[in-house]
């Protein structure tokens, strides 16, 4: 059955709380030490794993509290045809779905490595693959993995299952099997996003003064 990405408005900035951690507790953990530490190690990041297991997310979690702190950072993806130059005001790099970068992509990348690791700067970089698999220039491709490298996994359902059985329970809410069948076979892996459904639907019940059934799923998404 296909799955629906979520994009319904909830315009939210990723963060360390939304970011269900099950089995990657490891990379979570040592994120939010080292983006919280005002004298964060240079040492680069990179972390790796397939669509859903929270690379993007961990990334932008990681800009989200640096922002909070006052402090900028240097972002880079594949769909950035034309990257800026390094930024010395920069705190940190942010290197995302580094697998799909081109040329140019990859030139930019290995510019701001270099100036950023020279100012002892941090770099967290993100992929589908590991560092020994990237067909990135070599010069890339090893600085990516020299330092911390965790693989990330996707929740299995069961997980994901307990975790939004949770989540609705915490906040008194009751998801029928059905209703849980539903959102977990239609919408996306990534618990982000489903933790954002569901408070979204949340306010929507509350404000229909109805239960969570699939209709009331269906005409929130309508209503977007």
């Amino acid at each position: 059955m296909k799955q629906l990405p979520l994009d319904i408005g909830l315009a939210r900035a990723p963060t360390f709380a939304s970011f269900l951690a099950g089995p990657n507790e490891a990379a979570w953990s040592h994120l939010q030490l080292w983006a919280g530490s005002p004298t964060r190690s240079p040492v680069p990041t990179y972390l790796w794993g397939a669509p859903g297991s929270g690379r993007t997310h961990l990334l932008k979690a990681v800009q989200e509290c640096l922002r909070e702190q006052g402090a900028r950072t240097g972002w880079l993806d594949p769909q950035m045809a034309e990257p800026p130059p390094f930024d010395e005001r920069w705190a940190v790099v942010l290197l995302d779905d580094v697998e799909r970068y081109g040329a140019v992509q990859q030139h930019a990348a290995f510019s701001w490595f270099v100036q950023a690791q020279a100012l002892q700067r941090g770099v967290l970089a993100a992929g589908a693959l590991p560092p020994a698999r990237l067909a990135l220039r070599e010069d890339l491709r090893t600085r990516l993995g020299w330092g911390h490298v965790f693989e990330l996994h996707v929740l299995s359902e069961p997980e994901r299952r307990a975790v939004l059985r949770q989540a609705a329970d915490a906040r008194g809410l009751f998801l029928r099997d059905e209703v849980m069948d539903f959102i977990l076979h239609r919408f996306s892996r990534d618990l982000g996003s489903l933790m954002l459904l569901l408070e979204h639907l949340d306010a929507y019940a509350l404000q229909a003064q109805r239960a969570i059934t699939i209709p009331l799923v269906k005409a929130m998404l309508e209503n977007e």
